[in-house]
């Protein structure tokens, strides 16, 4: 993998991107997180971000592994009275599209983010993860096979 080739050769282009509105209901991203596998939904104003939500803050809002994870009336109260910014985190990292993706790895890296709006022109164009970049180290080493385990143990 080249680390200097530009974010948008790994990121998930707009798209094919879920997003939601400040003003959405949890119950909308209760279902987009149970219908699909990804663990972040940028919230965008137009097409500006201006928000992100985790599965992760969204199970905390939600009472997920607390004493209260078992009253069903606050659960649902939850639900369907707050929206998603309500929980979304507004202080977000991002890139730009042609910032090199060893940028990216050391945003990753330092501030341990786990998703990363890729914003161009004040406009959301993508995200990336850290699960982009290991799974196209994955496909290279998978595709290069000088690069499999047993011969990187014999060496």
């Amino acid at each position: 993998m080249n680390l200097f080739a530009p974010v948008s050769s790994l990121m998930t282009d707009h798209k094919h991107l879920i997003t939601v509105s400040p003003e959405e209901s949890l119950v909308k991203i209760k279902a987009i997180f149970d219908s699909n596998t990804f663990h972040h939904i940028p919230v965008v104003h137009f097409r500006e971000i201006v928000g992100i939500i985790s599965k992760s803050d969204f199970e905390h809002f939600m009472g997920s592994g607390s004493a209260y994870n078992d009253d069903r009336f606050i659960h649902e109260l939850r639900l369907h009275s707050a929206t998603a910014q309500d929980i979304m985190t507004k202080r977000l990292g991002k890139v730009e599209s042609t910032d090199r993706l060893n940028v990216a790895v050391e945003i990753f890296t330092i501030n341990r983010f786990h998703a990363l709006p890729v914003v161009d022109d004040g406009e959301l164009v993508g995200i990336i993860t850290p699960f982009d970049i290991l799974k196209a180290l994955g496909n290279e080493r998978m595709a290069d096979p000088s690069m499999s385990y047993e011969n990187i143990e014999a060496k």
